[in-house]
């Protein structure tokens, strides 16, 4: 569910304090239109957008349903001012989403060429203010959320470890998280992975490691974890691409999380038209 003040940012940002561009007087309908194949997501924010404004929302795909260029993905009706009003949020909001989405899909399909078991996964790596949109869009690809916040996880980086010490800093903050709370160890060299799972690790991140080094650093944790008689997860991250996702998914590691799904996403071109025309921005 996107909050009312959230709609209200966005509109507020777009219209400014005084909007002639739309002030057309009249009813009339509008349907936001795919320009090229992808995955649909943030219809749902692009319809609360609509529906704030008193627009009614006649229909709209799924989220994460493939989209074909020339398909009308949104049908609006309402007073011609307040859809006009509403489109260039609408048609920024669910293009950036359909962006990562779209991307997501992809990754996934590599991820899946070559071991089904491999969740692709995003990252905190959002843009402000639009984290819950672009994590619904991963979901809508068929990846994994992964941490919504850093409520969700704890997650012990190089810099705990250098202040701290790698076990004492799992300890610590493993005494604070409650018992459901999972404790990642983010490493940068395969002996270190074994390491952190004996030091109480629930995941290891291999953070920057080449596939080569990945495959390694995933069979010493299987070895660890198999001696503790726990399962402990392995996660591969840091400048992972669409491209090098099947080099990443046989190495053996649970999870592939890659921030260029938010960070670097085209996003899906969209178009809004009213009527048989269309509106330009």
């Amino acid at each position: 569910m996107i909050p009312d003040s959230k709609i209200e940012d966005w509109l507020r940002e777009d219209l400014g304090h005084h909007d002639v561009t739309n002030q057309v007087p009249g009813a009339t309908a509008g349907r936001l239109v795919a320009k090229e194949e992808g995955v649909a997501a943030g219809l749902d924010a692009a319809a609360a957008v609509f529906d704030y404004l008193g627009v009614d929302v006649i229909d709209r795909v799924e989220n994460g349903a493939a989209v074909d260029a020339g398909e009308a993905v949104l049908r609006v009706d309402g007073p011609a001012r307040e859809v006009l009003r509403g489109e260039r949020v609408a048609v920024n909001v669910a293009g950036h989403a359909s962006g990562v989405a779209t991307k997501t899909r992809e990754a996934v399909a590599e991820a899946r060429a070559v071991d089904d078991d491999v969740r692709i996964a995003g990252t905190r790596k959002t843009t402000p203010g639009l984290r819950g949109v672009e994590k619904r869009a991963i979901a809508a690809g068929g990846g994994d959320t992964h941490r919504l916040d850093l409520s969700h996880m704890v997650m012990v980086k190089d810099n705990h470890v250098a202040e701290l010490g790698l076990k004492r800093a799992v300890e610590r903050f493993r005494e604070r998280a409650s018992f459901a709370t999972k404790v990642e160890v983010e490493v940068e060299e395969p002996a270190d992975a074994p390491r952190a799972a004996r030091a109480g690790a629930d995941v290891v991140l291999l953070d920057n490691v080449t596939p080569g080094e990945t495959e390694r650093a995933v069979d010493l944790l299987r070895d660890a974890a198999a001696d503790l008689g726990r399962e402990v997860l392995a996660e591969a991250s840091g400048g992972i691409t669409v491209e090098s996702v099947p080099d990443y998914a046989a190495t053996g590691v649970d999870v592939v999380s890659m921030g260029s799904l938010t960070h670097s996403a085209s996003a899906l071109d969209y178009s809004f038209r009213t009527g048989t025309e269309t509106v330009e921005r």
